[in-house]
């Protein structure tokens, strides 16, 4: 019996943005492009605050030290915006 086991790795390996998106692509291959507007501070945020991120979570996760920001892939991945503020 031949099983083929999904070979996958969440971690990030770069991100960047355009206009209107945050682009995060991860160290299987795939990209993650999710709207900016989703993440206010991001929005919000110079493209300076926005270019200087760092890995966390052993690299499951982004921190813009800048503006305390902190996304995970997973919550990228399952299209999980910001949490509105109250």
């Amino acid at each position: 019996m031949n099983i083929s086991a999904r070979i996958t790795d969440e971690r990030v390996l770069d991100v960047r943005f355009d206009d209107a998106s945050l682009i995060v692509d991860l160290m299987d291959g795939r990209t993650i492009a999710v709207p900016l507007a989703w993440y206010p501070r991001l929005l919000h945020a110079s493209a300076a605050q926005r270019a200087h991120w760092e890995k966390a979570g052993a690299g499951y996760g982004i921190h813009w030290p800048d503006i305390d920001e902190d996304l995970s892939t997973d919550g990228l991945l399952h299209g999980i915006p910001a949490a509105r503020a109250n």
